[in-house]
C-alpha cells in the first residue's frame, strides 16, 4: 500500500491555477507532510492553505535559503511545475545533490488530453531524451493497443487564459509584501498581465482572423507546408533548441522554403493558441516573406485547432512543439530542430530544410506508434490543469503515481499492479483529432 508516512513534498512553482494546491492536499491525506515555497502573491493566492513559505529575499540569496528549509524540514521529494526557470534550475541542482526525488510536471508531451508527469526533468531533461525507439518497443514487450479515436475534452484553453489574468493580477497587487521578486520572463509582471488581458479581449477579433485565413488555405487548392510556431517565451523554445528566439526560427524556415520548395506549394505558419503579440510575428513574417519574393505563397493562422490543417498539410516543421506529435500520428514528415522527446531517427527528417520542402521524408509509422503507446503507458496521465474536470481526472492517477517507489517508466517494467494500473488506463487514451 502506497503511503506519504515518513516523506516530506516541498513544492515549488507550479501551473496557473489550484492544481499544485489539490494535489499537496491529496499528498497530506496519504499521510505526507507538505509544504510549499511562494515567490510572489500569485504563488500565495494559488496555494491558500497551511505549510506556505514566503520567499522575500534577494535572488540571490536563494539557494542557501533553500537549503536550509531541505535540512530543517527533512525534504524527501521537491514537486514542480518545469525544470528551466532559475528558482527551479537550482532548486533540482540541491536536490539530486541530496539524493532527493525530484517530480516534474509539464503540459502533456501529447497534449491537449494529457499532463505529463516525470521524474528528474522533463523536456530535453527528460529521460525519454536517452531511450531509443527500438528499448521502447523491449519495454512494452509486444504489447499492443488501438485507443478509440473519442477524445475527453478539458476545455482548457480560457481556464487557461483566466488563471493566468488572475495570477498576474494577484502578483501585481501584492507586490509590496515581495519587493524583491522577479520574474523568470523578460517581461514585467504588469506587462504580463496586460499580455493576457488584452488576449482575452481579442479573441472575437482573433477568431474571425483564423477563420478567414484557414478558409483562404482550405480552399486555395494549392499543397502547403504547415509551420507549427511556439510561444516566445516557451521554456522548450529557449533552453533546448538553436534559435536566440521564435524570429530567428521564422526566417531560417522562410529561406528554406523559397529555395527548395517547388513553386507551387504554399507554407502556412500556424500561431500557438495562446499566442499573445508580445512578438509581431505577423509583420515579422510578412516582411520577410516579401524580402524573398513569396508573399502571395506564405500564410499566417492565429491559433485555433490544429487538426483540419494537419489533415490536409504535406509536411510539418517545428523547432521543438510538442504538436508536433499530432502530425506524426498521421504519418506527416516533420522537420524538428530543437532538442524534443521525440526526434528519433525513425520520427524526425534529417534532411536539410530546402531538401525536405523539396521531397519530406515520411516517418516510420510503427515506431511513432510504439513511441506513442510508451509514453501512454507511463508519463502520460489523463487530464488538464486548468479547467476543474481536466484537474479531476489528473489527480485521480496522479498521486499514487507519485508516491510509488518506481518512477512512470521503471513502473512499465516492474511486474504488479503499477505496470498493469497504467497498461489499464492508457487503454482508454484517445487519439488525436
Amino acid at each position: 500500500m502506497a503511503t506519504g508516512r515518513g516523506r516530506t513534498f516541498l513544492f515549488l512553482q507550479g501551473p496557473h491555477g489550484p492544481f499544485f494546491r489539490r494535489l499537496g492536499r491529496q499528498l497530506a491525506a496519504a499521510e505526507a507532510r507538505v509544504w510549499r515555497v511562494g515567490f510572489n502573491a500569485g504563488d500565495r493566492m494559488m496555494w491558500g492553505g497551511d505549510g506556505y513559505i514566503a520567499f522575500r529575499d534577494d535572488p540571490a540569496h536563494w539557494e542557501a535559503t533553500l537549503a536550509a528549509i531541505l535540512e530543517d524540514r527533512g525534504v524527501t521529494d521537491l514537486v514542480l511545475y518545469g525544470d528551466t526557470r532559475p528558482v527551479h534550475a537550482v532548486a533540482v541542482a540541491l536536490a539530486r545533490a541530496r539524493g532527493l526525488t525530484v517530480h516534474v510536471f509539464e503540459e502533456g508531451y501529447l497534449r491537449p488530453y494529457w499532463i505529463t508527469y516525470e521524474r528528474g526533468g522533463s523536456n530535453g531533461h527528460s529521460r525519454l531524451m536517452d531511450l531509443s525507439v527500438a528499448a521502447m518497443q523491449a519495454a512494452l514487450g509486444g504489447r499492443d493497443h488501438d485507443p478509440p479515436d473519442a477524445p475527453a475534452r478539458w476545455g482548457d484553453l480560457r481556464q487557461h487564459m483566466f488563471w493566468g489574468a488572475a495570477y498576474h493580477a494577484c502578483v501585481l497587487a501584492g507586490s509590496r509584501a515581495y519587493p524583491r521578486f522577479r520574474p523568470h520572463r523578460d517581461e514585467t509582471v504588469a506587462q504580463e498581465l496586460g499580455l493576457y488581458l488584452r488576449r482575452i479581449a481579442s479573441l472575437p477579433v482573433r477568431r474571425l482572423q483564423r477563420m478567414l485565413a484557414e478558409r483562404r488555405v482550405r480552399g486555395g487548392g494549392f499543397p502547403y507546408h504547415l509551420v507549427l510556431l511556439q510561444l516566445a517565451h516557451d521554456a522548450s523554445l529557449r533552453r533546448h533548441s538553436p534559435f536566440a528566439g521564435i524570429a530567428e526560427f521564422v526566417r531560417e524556415v522562410l529561406d528554406g522554403f523559397a529555395r527548395g520548395a517547388p513553386p507551387h506549394h504554399h507554407l502556412v505558419f500556424k500561431a500557438h493558441p495562446l499566442e499573445d503579440g508580445r512578438v509581431p510575428l505577423a509583420r515579422i513574417i510578412r516582411d520577410e516573406a516579401k524580402a524573398l519574393g513569396i508573399a502571395a505563397r506564405v500564410h499566417f493562422v492565429r491559433g485555433g485547432k490544429l487538426a483540419q490543417l494537419l489533415n490536409r498539410a504535406e509536411s510539418t516543421v517545428t523547432v521543438n512543439s510538442t504538436a508536433a506529435q499530432q502530425a506524426l500520428w498521421r504519418g506527416l514528415p516533420v522537420k524538428a530542430f530543437g532538442a524534443a522527446v521525440y526526434a528519433k531517427p525513425e520520427l524526425v527528417s534529417p534532411q536539410p530544410l530546402p531538401a525536405f520542402f523539396a521531397a519530406p521524408q515520411r516517418p516510420d509509422v510503427a515506431a511513432y506508434r510504439s513511441f506513442r503507446l510508451y509514453m501512454l503507458f507511463t508519463s502520460q496521465v489523463r487530464g488538464g490543469f486548468y479547467s476543474a474536470e481536466g484537474r479531476g481526472e489528473a489527480l485521480r492517477r496522479v498521486t499514487d503515481m507519485m508516491l510509488r517507489a518506481t518512477d512512470p517508466y521503471e513502473s512499465l517494467a516492474a511486474p504488479g499492479a503499477a505496470a498493469a494500473q497504467h497498461l489499464r488506463l492508457a487503454a482508454t487514451a484517445p487519439g488525436p483529432r
